[in-house]
């Protein structure tokens, strides 16, 4: 007879194809249930908070919901900085746990649901006759309100017998939000007019752009205004005309570029939050520019918006196509004016640095001709973030997958990878993480090489120090010694666990990477280069934070 644990693992898996934990006693059934009476795929992971981790990079890169699972207690608490992310990042996601017995706990159970409460996730418990449609209804909120959902199984419920696995309804979803009624309307006639009449209409979309499918709709639209084009970090490459893309706007944005952005008469920004490093700290836009948000935040989320249209970035960007045809309008020829291959030029760097170890830009740019085509960026958080950023461009925002970043926290790299390896079968994986980072990921090395295998690379940015908090505090006379790390073999551990180490002192060093590039991905290893970079040369999105910290 099928047990609690079965009726969830079923239920969750007519939903889901990819479960990523560590087991214990708390999930050990609904595992054996998944293994057993499911075509899902269960990856293991070496620490708890790496399988949120990858449930949530694996979302980001295909766009599915997936799943994550731990032991109570003590595995639980680990996931609570990934959870924390997701939770901030708007990542739907199903974390499965164990929990205490329903007479009450036991002196090794803490309180989850308020722990996870206190992050924003909001915890179902399954009984023994609703467990099928408590999973569903999990599910629906987290694609409802695009967040992660803890789904509780207590201790002595896992092995109950429920009967036979119900079929419990689908999730119904919400529909695009459309702008609705007069003021709605007007309020899209208006832009329209705005456009229609701008002399250097500039459109930004971020990452809620991307999640709602608006590509086609951006490409329409700025063809329609002749708008120059760019994005937040996290939705690079939505819109479908990069030869008038400006790339990445905010401190990874490219100096000339953003020049050109403070030219703007008008700027659309479709959803994204305009956050302070977008916002180059109030400084992306001049005061003459006039901003207008579409997003489906209850108001706008920048005190220079002076326009706010609430609704779904492409339901939004198809009505100001239909509107701007009616007005018969015509685009208005200032991208066709701009020299955008030098505006987004970076600067290349030297090979090495004063102190004698390697430039990061020059390793960078190095690295960015060499890389396959077809990829994915996975990225730690760290000072380095904007290396990849800056020199290595992807296709598409599912292309870039930045862990970490919403919460502001460094250590989620490694398990990045084999959620996005998983989403992307095809691609490399290209991880950027530094030396700080890598180590407090360590566990889920062994992870990401055995997941990604030969797809995978890894460029660690070894400079003996958390390299942000140097910049950041150090410049400030804040005592040093707390913010270095002894030089690490990271290449050595590499081996360790199967992959190929490469200790980088030299930009000729890399020629290795050209030539796993050019083997086929089967006959490869999973590559880490072990980069021994200067901490001198500071990124000019970690200037600007120095800047407005001085």
């Amino acid at each position: 007879m099928p047990t609690v644990s079965a009726h969830v693992a079923v239920t969750l898996a007519r939903h889901i194809d990819h479960v990523f934990g560590v087991m214990g006693n708390g999930n050990a059934w609904f595992l054996d249930a998944l293994e057993r009476q499911t075509a899902a795929t269960y990856t293991a992971v070496r620490h708890e908070a790496g399988a949120v981790v990858a449930a949530d990079a694996y979302h980001r890169a295909s766009g599915r919901l997936a799943a994550a699972t731990a032991t109570y207690g003590a595995g639980f608490t680990n996931t609570l900085t990934a959870l924390a992310e997701a939770v901030q990042a708007h990542v739907p996601l199903v974390l499965v746990v164990g929990d205490e017995p329903t007479s009450g706990p036991r002196p090794w159970d803490v309180d989850q649901i308020a722990l996870a409460s206190a992050v924003g996730a909001r915890t179902y418990t399954v009984g023994r006759t609703d467990a099928a449609a408590t999973t569903v209804i999990a599910i629906e909120h987290a694609l409802t309100y695009r967040v992660p959902t803890v789904l509780a199984i207590p201790y002595d419920v896992a092995t109950r017998e429920a009967g036979p696995v119900p079929e419990a309804p689908m999730p119904a979803l919400p529909t695009p939000l459309a702008p609705t009624g007069p003021f709605a309307a007007a309020a899209v006639g208006e832009l329209a007019a705005v456009l229609a009449s701008a002399e250097r209409p500039f459109l930004l979309a971020g990452r809620g752009a991307w999640v709602s499918g608006a590509g086609e709709a951006f490409g329409e639209l700025a063809d329609a205004t002749g708008a120059v084009t760019a994005s937040t970090a996290l939705g690079r490459g939505v819109f479908p005309r990069a030869e008038f893309d400006l790339g990445v706007t905010g401190g990874f944005g490219a100096e000339g570029a953003m020049e050109l952005v403070r030219e703007a008469d008008v700027a659309v920004v479709f959803g994204a939050s305009l956050n302070q490093f977008t916002m180059r700290f109030g400084e992306l836009f001049s005061p003459g520019t006039r901003v207008v948000q579409v997003d489906i935040a209850p108001a706008a989320t920048h005190p220079h918006v002076g326009g706010y249209l609430r609704g779904d970035a492409g339901v939004v960007a198809q009505s100001l196509v239909g509107a701007l045809r009616d007005l018969g309008a015509t685009p208005s020829g200032w991208r066709e004016s701009v020299d955008f291959d030098g505006l987004r030029a970076y600067e290349p760097g030297d090979e090495l640095a004063g102190d004698g170890r390697l430039d990061p830009r020059s390793v960078a740019a190095r690295i960015g001709e060499l890389l396959p085509e077809d990829r994915v960026v996975v990225s730690d958080g760290g000072h380095f973030i904007g290396w990849a950023n800056m020199y290595w461009p992807v296709a598409s925002p599912d292309r870039m997958i930045m862990v970490g970043t919403a919460y502001q926290s460094i250590g989620l790299g490694f398990p990045s990878v084999p959620g996005a390896a998983l989403a992307k079968p095809s691609a490399t994986v290209v991880l950027t993480t530094g030396d700080g980072g890598g180590l407090m990921a360590l566990a889920d090395l062994e992870s990401a090489v055995r997941v990604a295998g030969g797809r995978g690379l890894c460029v660690v940015w070894n400079d003996r120090a958390y390299g942000a908090e140097v910049n950041l505090y150090g410049l400030k006379g804040v005592a040093e010694e707390p913010m270095l790390i002894p030089e690490v073999d990271f290449a050595g551990l590499a081996r360790a666990v199967g992959a190929e180490g490469v200790v980088v002192r030299s930009l000729s060093d890399l020629d290795r990477l050209a030539e796993w590039t050019a083997t086929d991905a089967s006959a490869r290893p999973f590559l880490l280069l072990d980069c021994r970079v200067s901490t001198s040369v500071i990124a000019p999105y970690q200037r600007e934070i120095i800047r407005v910290n001085s």
